[in-house]
């Protein structure tokens, strides 16, 4: 039960640094844990017919599982530094890049080819968008689709599973210093290695602080994102989306001064449920393949908020509002615009009567009774200022979902390396708090691969 090297987590992190690993030694003994299932057992049970809403399985589909939460999300990769993490600020902003359009060429070479990589550069969008005080944020985005993402993963894990041994429904309980080396504790037994990553993404973001309290490393409270997701006939938004597919806008709020931003943008796309910790909440997907298209697109409106000391546990708030949530709508709630600016509810009536064909079966209901005020102030007024430029966005059936929380992993003190304090140690991906997209959780994971690589 000895490693050369044990990863934690098969997410984006893991994969990469897998695969890089074995592409640079074919000779190093390597195992994945992951408390998840193979992608192909990896089955939600909601259809919308029979099963409507989240009945908190022992291990979630969609959050767990080979490829992690990103396996069943529309397979975007933003290559760019502007956003989705600050892993340039640890190894340089070219080598970041660098490293970003390389994982581009390997989901190329594993079943992503014929994708269109779309760009925001020389795009009239940004001039329209600051004449109406929004920013549009620079960035390539290779859009794979959640179609073409898991045939990708598929290939990826045909490539491994001959290199790699994998434990899947095996979560790890805990990793303890062993000598020069790490051991790596499940329910059933204890497993050695010299190297040590850790790539637990969001969801593992409690136990990771369990493990960076065992391990006495310093971490600093990073952010929580609070949200709705906004769905519209896919035609309001088609001036941006068939340019740049993902545009990430930003507005700073007249009321309160507070970023809004889009997120997470679906055209022609269907919301989803998606569960953390067994906390419901909304996200969105969508596919490559014409066939699979709704007529509706939708993105996700968030608000960032950090805080300071004394208090520490965004998660925990983030948790609290989605939890108020789920106590009142059973799960995901969702409001008709104009319903929420008129202050009053959304009943099942008001929806089917609407122009807008809901994509996620959700409870109508009250938005203003679980998202914070000042919240959701700044999401009114994003939605109004980006009526501007795509207009219809404010109509009275545009549907607003609820909530939409994102949750950061406290931000794990690392070297240049992405290595802890403990030598041999590394955490990498979004459980590291550095990175917060597919493309930065990627691109840790090959870069701590080629220096363990060097070391051996």
């Amino acid at each position: 039960m000895k490693y050369d090297v044990i990863i934690v987590g098969a997410g984006p992190g893991g994969i990469f640094s897998a695969y890089e690993l074995t592409k640079l030694n074919d000779k190093l003994k390597i195992a994945i844990f992951e408390a998840g299932n193979p992608l192909e057992k990896r089955k939600c049970p909601i259809d919308g017919v029979k099963v409507k809403n989240c009945i908190k399985c022992p291990t979630c589909a969609i959050m767990n599982g080979f490829g992690g939460a990103g396996a069943f999300s529309d397979g975007k990769y933003n290559i760019t530094n502007q956003f989705g993490g600050s892993l340039y600020e640890y190894i340089g902003k070219n080598e970041a890049i660098d490293l970003m359009k390389y994982v581009d060429e390997i989901n190329l070479a594993y079943g992503g080819e014929g994708t269109k990589l779309y760009s925001t550069a020389d795009t009239k969008i940004k001039k329209m968008c600051l004449e109406n005080g929004l920013h549009l944020l620079d960035a390539q985005v290779r859009h794979l689709g959640t179609d073409i993402n898991y045939v990708v993963l598929e290939n990826l894990y045909n490539y491994l599973k001959d290199r790699v041994e994998f434990f899947f429904r095996t979560p790890v309980e805990k990793v303890e210093k062993n000598g020069e080396g790490y051991r790596v504790i499940t329910e059933e037994a204890g497993y050695e290695c010299d190297k040590c990553i850790i790539s637990v993404g969001r969801s593992g973001s409690k136990w990771m602080e369990t493990v960076c309290r065992d391990l006495e490393i310093p971490t600093k409270s990073n952010r929580v994102d609070i949200g709705v997701r906004v769905e519209l006939p896919a035609e309001i938004f088609s001036a941006l989306t068939d340019e740049l597919y993902e545009s990430k806008i930003v507005y700073r709020t007249e009321k309160f001064e507070d970023l809004v931003r889009t997120f997470c943008m679906n055209p022609h796309g269907a919301v989803v449920n998606e569960n953390t910790n067994g906390i419901v909440t909304v996200n969105g997907h969508s596919y490559e393949d014409p066939a699979k298209h709704t007529e509706n697109t939708n993105f996700a409106l968030l608000v960032s908020k950090h805080f300071s000391e004394p208090f520490k546990d965004s998660n925990g708030y983030g948790e609290s509002i989605a939890r108020l949530s789920n106590m009142l709508g059973g799960g995901v709630i969702v409001q008709r615009f104009g319903d929420l600016v008129r202050g009053r509810r959304s009943n099942a009536a008001r929806i089917s009567e609407g122009y807008v064909t809901p994509t996620l079966a959700a409870t109508p209901g009250d938005l203003s009774l679980v998202i914070p005020k000042r919240i959701l102030d700044g999401i009114i007024e994003m939605i109004y200022a980006l009526d501007k430029i795509c207009p219809g966005t404010a109509n009275d059936d545009t549907l607003l979902y609820g909530v939409e929380v994102k949750f950061y992993n406290m931000e794990v003190e690392l070297d240049n390396n992405l290595e802890t304090r403990n030598k041999g140690l590394f955490v990498i991906g979004d459980g590291s708090g550095v990175t917060h997209s597919l493309s930065h959780a990627s691109a840790s994971g090959i870069y701590v691969a080629r220096y363990i690589a060097n070391e051996k």
